[in-house]
């Protein structure tokens, strides 16, 4: 095999825009052999614009009988992620997940157990990890040249999004359709990086307002509060309600702070561990001597291309993979404490008590509205695919 035959089940903005990249020649060993979607709409798109020799199929278990293939990518409403992974990974094909892995925790354990199960490759679209600032954020602080974590603040409110958009999908933005907002849906990448630069934290104190800035009934508004074993804290705020909003990511360690916003990284690098410049200086008021230093990194930002590009690199090779597929439970875990710590108002040690948070989503699920109607949009994936665009 010299190329992996690809299946994707759901072609809606996500999935199109992987469809994009395989036909454009982005990805070159990867050919797309299937696609599968429930609506008429995204089939007839795809009768339009797909090779005759690429297989169309309406639901995701006509596709998974389709034999011609060897990987399958799930790209779908979140809920139904686990689901159609472990499907596909039964049948012998190898994996690639959508963000975010699932809803909830104990599906995606599920999940993950059943991968250990099979010899085959699993892995998650995290292509954020592919940007050189995150990738160069992950190096510096877990090469422990800077010393220990001490704060960690991430604000990233620029998700802005629109009642239309809310309204673009009877899915969309809905415990029962959806099972979150913007924690959930703009921000699975978010909570894969913090926890994957600056490790996971113990626990979680949330404040998740519910349709703050829209006429919806998930969180549009977060500021969480973090506590991390050795002591750091941490702060997370988000919102698809700021316009402008801002995106600045600082570490603060021993003997650095680490600054990433408007696609730069900066570094202001102590001369001395501040922690032992602090009981052993004789002065009151004088800071530590540094200075912001030049910081190199690759400028290779691949995003979706490259996790599909290592995707295919693993099925035919054995190398590494951008994300495994068992890292997904990761920033899940860090999404469903938040929520869990919202709903009942008190901080959440972490690991939780997974069989309360479904309890406590069921309830959410079962006083889900439905819609009563729903607008047209249309999503361009040319220019803006490696932009995230959920």
């Amino acid at each position: 095999m010299n190329k992996v035959r690809l299946g994707i089940i759901g072609i809606g903005n996500m999935g199109s825009g992987h469809v994009e990249s395989i036909l454009d020649g982005k990805v070159p060993e990867i050919e797309l052999a299937a696609v599968a979607d429930l609506r008429e709409s995204r089939r007839q798109w795809a009768e339009e614009t797909l090779p005759e020799n690429v297989k169309i199929f309406e639901t995701a278990e006509e596709l998974l009988d389709y034999p011609d293939m060897d990987a399958v990518l799930v790209a779908i409403p979140h809920y139904d992620h686990p689901k159609y992974v472990m499907e596909a990974l039964r049948r012998g094909f190898h994996a690639m997940c959508e963000k975010p892995a699932g809803v909830y925790t104990k599906q995606v354990r599920e999940m993950n157990e059943e991968a250990a199960k099979h010899d085959l490759v699993f892995g998650m679209m995290f292509n954020q990890r592919t940007n050189h600032i995150y990738r160069k954020m992950h190096e510096l602080v877990s090469g422990g040249q800077y010393g220990a974590i001490k704060r960690v603040n991430w604000i990233i409110t620029d998700w802005y999004r629109t009642q239309a958009y809310y309204n673009s999908g009877g899915w969309r933005a809905t415990w029962d359709g959806e099972g979150g907002g913007v924690l959930l849906n703009q921000c699975p990448h978010n909570l894969d990086l913090i926890q994957w630069i600056c490790g996971m934290p113990k626990s979680v104190q949330a404040f998740c307002h519910e349709g703050k800035w829209h006429d919806i009934e998930v969180e549009d508004d977060v500021t969480a509060y973090l506590e991390y074993p050795n002591g750091a804290t941490g702060v997370f705020v988000t919102t698809t309600g700021d316009a402008p909003g801002t995106n600045r990511f600082e570490v603060d360690l021993e003997k650095a702070k680490i600054v990433c916003e408007n696609e730069e990284i900066k570094v202001y690098e102590l001369e001395v561990n501040e922690r032992e410049y602090c009981y052993t200086t004789t002065e009151g008021f004088k800071k530590p001597e540094g200075r912001w230093i030049d910081v190199e990194t690759d400028g290779e930002n691949l995003q979706h291309v490259g996790v599909l590009r290592a995707f295919a690199g693993a099925i035919l090779r054995g190398e590494p993979l951008i994300a495994g597929g068992e890292e997904g439970i990761n920033g899940l875990t860090l999404s469903n404490a938040m929520h869990l710590s919202s709903w009942l108002k008190r901080p959440v040690e972490i690991p939780f008590d997974e069989e309360l948070f479904l309890e406590e989503l069921n309830k959410k699920r079962a006083a889900s509205r439905k819609k009563e109607y729903v607008k047209e949009m249309t999503f361009s994936t040319k220019g803006t695919y490696g932009s995230e665009k959920a």
